[in-house]
């Protein structure tokens, strides 16, 4: 019985606490993102006014920020988004005489896409803002396009975007291009995110208060996850918000095959009233609760409409939902806890999902058209952080550093070099490496080898996509599948010792 756990008495006072995430204590983080820069069609225009707020904008949906949340915000004419109401249609400050966190900075409570000291008063660029996309997955997009700097620095110009996304609570930046001018304010220019009191901030690298330029960069302040919530989101077959939900996938997902759940925590503290494995929602965004030896979880059950595509990435959503579960919330190729139906680099190598899920004739006359997978292991390039082969992440064959892998080509044949074994590995590795396949990809339960080759497989080890080892494979010599069933979804090496050489192969877990 849960009163094990939980007595009565301390129920009442842990309740409250059982499900915060820590947006309270708004520990942000902040990583590289793709750069993409959207179009708007009728956007909604903003002031050509220098050192000006914007009246009050009224978003459609909740945004929290810092641990409170808001629907109304102000822009700055220099690049800010301001949740202080209150100074709407006032002038604002210019000057950045210190680094954030610091109580003393001007700004507080703001989210700074690419603060600096802008003059558009003479109407070259444009300043806008629309609201993309469908509930609950909205966003808010605010544009700044060709903003002359101020004074002797107007000749140079600054085009940037900032993205709030609905029920993410996530930010991203994305600067097309902002370069720098010291003959005015000595050029500085900071990017992050500052706190009510200034206190607590957090901009991406070498973009703190300072003079700094940059071109076709993305970067993304995240919060992490509600503690002991677990989300089920599947497609809605007739949009009316409601669905048939197989609550075995939770237990399956949690490991926990003695979970019950009830729709009321009330009816989860008496332990009455558990509700089937087979439910439908009452209404939209519905919430149940779990309960497992002693441990509470929150599940939010989600039905969506699948014909759009929330993030924009071309891939059809249904078709994001990867382990064929009928639960989007969990798979997420690239173990960066956003779902693929919501990411927009679903493999996390930098190089939009957009940009990769293209299509090629199949390999025979039979065949279909099938999603390009350039090293033909089995994992299309858009799922795949590898597209090539040759054993180097595409995310770190971004040789010139500018977290674009596909600008990088190195032996200037036109070819990126995370297309392009080649780069990487002699032909006699290549070819070794094509004489061992793994399959099916993705498998469920046993992973084949196949080793064509004339050597032996000295050691076997499967790693997960952060580089943690997972499972060491005993008697590799003797190996000719691997059990894998016990593994989450997701994407693996295989990482595989094959004579003197060191091999690398990938996998999905569906």
């Amino acid at each position: 019985m849960i009163n094990n756990y939980l007595t009565k008495k301390l129920f009442g006072v842990l309740l409250p606490l059982l499900f915060l995430s820590t947006k309270g204590n708004a520990q942000y983080t902040v990583s590289a993102i793709p750069h993409q820069a959207y179009t708007l069609v009728s956007p909604t225009p903003l002031f050509n006014v220098d050192d000006r707020n914007s009246p009050v904008i009224t978003l459609p949906f909740n945004f929290t920020f810092y641990g409170n949340t808001y629907n109304q915000l102000v822009v700055s004419s220099n690049g800010y988004i301001d949740f202080r109401t209150n100074l709407a249609n006032q002038n604002g400050p210019w000057q950045i005489t210190t680094p954030i966190p610091n109580a003393g900075f001007g700004i507080k409570n703001a989210i700074l896409a690419c603060y600096h000291d802008l003059n558009n008063s003479g109407g070259t660029g444009t300043i806008s803002y629309s609201i993309v996309g469908a509930a609950p997955y909205r966003k808010f997009i605010l544009m700044f396009i060709n903003q002359p700097q101020y004074g002797p620095c107007s000749a140079q110009k600054s085009t940037f975007q900032a993205v709030l996304y609905e029920t993410l609570n996530t930010i991203d930046v994305q600067i097309i291009s902002k370069p720098s001018c010291t003959a005015w304010n000595n050029g500085m220019a900071v990017t992050g995110i500052v706190n009510e009191t200034g206190t607590m901030a957090l901009t991406p690298p070498g973009r703190n208060s300072g003079s700094w330029s940059a071109t076709q960069e993305g970067w993304r302040f995240s919060l992490p996850s509600e503690v002991n919530t677990y989300k089920y989101t599947k497609c809605d077959a007739n949009s009316d918000g409601l669905e048939t939900f197989n609550l075995q996938v939770v237990k399956d997902d949690l490991a926990a095959p003695n979970m019950e759940f009830y729709e009321t925590l009330a009816d989860l503290y008496n332990q009455v009233s558990p509700i089937m494995l087979t439910y439908s929602n009452l209404y939209p965004d519905q919430t149940i609760y779990a309960e497992n030896n002693g441990q509470i979880t929150k599940i939010i059950l989600r039905a969506i409409n699948c014909n759009v595509d929330y993030d924009l990435d071309t891939v059809a959503t249904a078709s994001e939902d990867l382990n064929g579960d009928g639960n989007l919330e969990n798979d997420d190729t690239d173990g960066d806890g956003i779902p693929n139906f919501l990411d927009n680099d679903d493999d996390g190598d930098m190089v939009l999902t957009s940009f990769e899920y293209v299509f090629t004739s199949g390999r025979n006359s039979d065949a279909a058209n099938s999603a390009l997978d350039t090293d033909n292991d089995g994992i299309p390039n858009y799922l795949d952080n590898d597209d090539d082969g040759d054993g180097v992440l595409t995310i770190n064959e971004d040789y010139n550093r500018n977290n674009n892998p596909a600008d990088d080509d190195t032996n200037n044949n036109g070819l990126p070099d995370f297309l392009e074994r080649a780069v990487a590995l002699g032909v006699n590795e290549h070819a070794l490496n094509n004489l061992i396949s793994l399959y099916p990809n993705p498998a469920s339960n046993l992973l084949n080898i196949d080793n064509r080759t004339n050597e032996v497989i000295s050691n076997i080890a499967i790693y997960s996509i952060n580089g943690m080892l997972v499972k060491q494979v005993p008697n590799a010599a003797s190996t000719t599948s691997i059990p894998v069933s016990e593994l989450q979804t997701g994407m693996y090496f295989v990482k595989m010792e094959v004579g003197n050489q060191v091999m690398n192969y990938k996998f999905i877990k569906k």
